[in-house]
Parts: C-alpha cells; sequence; structure tokens
C-alpha cells in the first residue's frame, strides 16, 4: 500500500529537515543537486528551492532558484468582509516574517550577498488563486517592491491594484501538447517556466493547478527537443491546493514533463448545501495516479479557527491516507490501476529532498 513503511516496493524514505535547524537545511540542501520542498506553514504556504543547472552561471552566492508559492504567515484572512469569513491559522508559522525567511536563506546560502530583487533570496512568488488564504496581502507585502510576482489572472489583478509590486505576471495556462518550455516568461529563467492546469469552466482558478516545471540537467544553446529537455530530465511539481480532477492532469505528460510531486489535500471540505471547496483523498487517490507522481504531498489540511456567516456552514471529512485506501484504492488495484507513489505530510517548518 503506498506509504506504508513495511511495502518493500514503496519508493525509500527521504531525507527531511527543519528551517530551524539552519545547519541542518544547508546540509541537506547540499547533500545532492535535487529540489528542495518546505511546509512554511501548518497550511499551504510552501518554499520550493530548485538547484541550479550546472551548465547555468548561477547569481553569486547562489546554489539553488526559490519558489514561494501562495504565502500567508501571520494575522486574519478574511473574503468578502470580515463578517462574511475571517480565519486564523492555528499552528505557528515555521517562520514569523518573510525578513526572517529571508535571514534564513542567506544564512543556508553561505550568507553571501545576492545581486537581484533588492537583496531578497526569494527568486518569484507564484499565487494560484485570488482568495486571501492563498493571496494574503499583509505577507505579500512584506517582500521588496522588486519580487517579481507570479498569479492568476484574477490575482495577478488585485495584486496590481496595491502599487506595491514592479513586477506582476499573469500566469500562462498549459494545455496538453504544448511543450512546457514555452512557459518561461518575464524574468524566469529558460530552464524554468510557472503554468497552471485548469478545469474548463473553473473561473475561480479552484479546482486547478499550478505547475512549476524545471530542468536542472538543462544546457544554454541546446535543443529544447534535445535530450537535455526531455522528460527524462525536465520535471514538474504540481501544486493543487484545493484540489484538481484526474482527467484535467492526463495530458501532463505531452508537456514534456513527468511529475516529481502532486501537492493536494486529504480533507474534503464544503459548504452545506452549497459548494464543493477541497475535493480531499478520494480525489487525490485519482489525481496522483493520472499524475504519475513520485511523491503525494498533502497540503491546506489546517483546522483553523474561524468567523463570521461561512463558518458554521463549512463541513469538512478529514480523511487519513489508510481511510481513503479503503475506499478507492482496492477497486483501483482490482483494475490494475493502483498508482505507486510515496506519501508525505510535512509539519509546519518541515522540509523534505524530492529525490
Amino acid at each position: 500500500m503506498p506509504g506504508d513503511d513495511d511495502d518493500d516496493d514503496a519508493p525509500s524514505r527521504a531525507a527531511t529537515t527543519h528551517v530551524s535547524d539552519l545547519q541542518g537545511w544547508s546540509r541537506i540542501l547540499r547533500s545532492q543537486r535535487r529540489p528542495l520542498l518546505t511546509h512554511l506553514n501548518g497550511d499551504t504556504t510552501w518554499l520550493l528551492q530548485i538547484p541550479y543547472p550546472p551548465a547555468v552561471a548561477a547569481p553569486r552566492g547562489r546554489s539553488h532558484f526559490n519558489v514561494l508559492l501562495d504565502p500567508w504567515l501571520q494575522g486574519p484572512q478574511s473574503d468578502v468582509a470580515w463578517w462574511f469569513s475571517t480565519q486564523w491559522h492555528v499552528v505557528p508559522p515555521g517562520v514569523a516574517t518573510m525578513a526572517k525567511l529571508d535571514e534564513a536563506l542567506r544564512e543556508v546560502e553561505g550568507g553571501a550577498l545576492v545581486e537581484a530583487h533588492e537583496g531578497s533570496y526569494v527568486d518569484v512568488v507564484a499565487i494560484s488563486h485570488e482568495f486571501t488564504d492563498h493571496c494574503h496581502r499583509a505577507t505579500l507585502e512584506e517582500l521588496p517592491k522588486g519580487t517579481p510576482v507570479f498569479a492568476t489572472d484574477v490575482a495577478a489583478q488585485l495584486i496590481r491594484s496595491w502599487n506595491h509590486f514592479d513586477k506582476v505576471f499573469s500566469i500562462p495556462g498549459l494545455c496538453a501538447g504544448i511543450p512546457w518550455t514555452k512557459l518561461p516568461v518575464g524574468p524566469l529563467p529558460d530552464w524554468l517556466g510557472i503554468g497552471s492546469v485548469i478545469t474548463e469552466g473553473d473561473a475561480l482558478y479552484y479546482h486547478s493547478a499550478l505547475l512549476i516545471a524545471f530542468d536542472t540537467n538543462f544546457r544554454p544553446g541546446k535543443d529544447p527537443s534535445s535530450s537535455s529537455s526531455s522528460p527524462a530530465s525536465a520535471e514538474a511539481i504540481i501544486y493543487s491546493p484545493h484540489g484538481i480532477k484526474s482527467q484535467d492532469l492526463a495530458g501532463v505528460p505531452s508537456c514534456g514533463v513527468r511529475t516529481l510531486a502532486l501537492l493536494h489535500g486529504l480533507h474534503d471540505v464544503r459548504i452545506w448545501m452549497m459548494k464543493q471547496l477541497n475535493l480531499g483523498a478520494l480525489n487525490g487517490i485519482k489525481a496522483v495516479g493520472a499524475s504519475g507522481a513520485r511523491y503525494w504531498v498533502a497540503t491546506h489540511d489546517e483546522v483553523k479557527t474561524g468567523g463570521g456567516f461561512i463558518a458554521p456552514l463549512l463541513m469538512r471529512t478529514q480523511y487519513t491516507l489508510k481511510e481513503a485506501v479503503r475506499h478507492q484504492h482496492e477497486r483501483l488495484q482490482d483494475q490494475g490501476k493502483a498508482p505507486r507513489y510515496e506519501y508525505l505530510e510535512l509539519g509546519s517548518g518541515d522540509g523534505v529532498m524530492l529525490v
């Protein structure tokens, strides 16, 4: 069964660290040229550190390109109005502020000065959609104005209206059969792209996903269709905090990437008689199978303190992986479609090397 320690066929456990252990963080970052994924809070704020390809000149004092996903560290988040819906974190964040995150990144990179983005070690921010638990103005405005922000359309319009960031880019959609190498836009390097996988008719990008594609074997001047950018070397992290239907991920391999990790929650969350919010673990099993992900990483499952009109209408089914497996995995296995993956749950501040 995926995720069980006694399954000899399951992938080996990945190395982990914590943001409070700067020496351990630095050591794991340098242990091998693989992405490091860190859960910065108990909910759905992530830091993805991708090693620069050896053939690419990295900025002075840098070894990794840092992508920050949906940052919300402290304070409340409210949508529509405070009386409609307001939530607070229950689990303290792994780092208290963006300044503390930058100090930590500077330390783990060896303390050297940086050359870009007003001295920040956050290279880009990616925002999945405009709801304020994903697009949290107070946290985002702690970042320097020069930090490039990539966001889905409505979120990008909202962020531009704040007049804080100098560079805000709308995330392009990635359709089946379109090479991921079309994604690098704006300040993104040629070996890295950020796109979106969208469910048709999902105007709010609720049940959609961000796709961070990268090729750590990239060689400048090589034909993108050559082996340097083949599916064997180009990888993707798929981030779907509310879940995405499995059929919408079926075309990802045709874009020239293999999925390293799918970030998808376990909890089924809905508003009574109104709307499905988080699709939960039963959908997650199908989605991880369709994506072919090596890792399934849980996200957006923090049970927050809430108030306002919506709070008493929220309904949550808190699945564990084993419960989800009992519902779906045996049926998929009987059909010969049981996915193989390693399941990971990371606490606030925990990091894992994706090998």
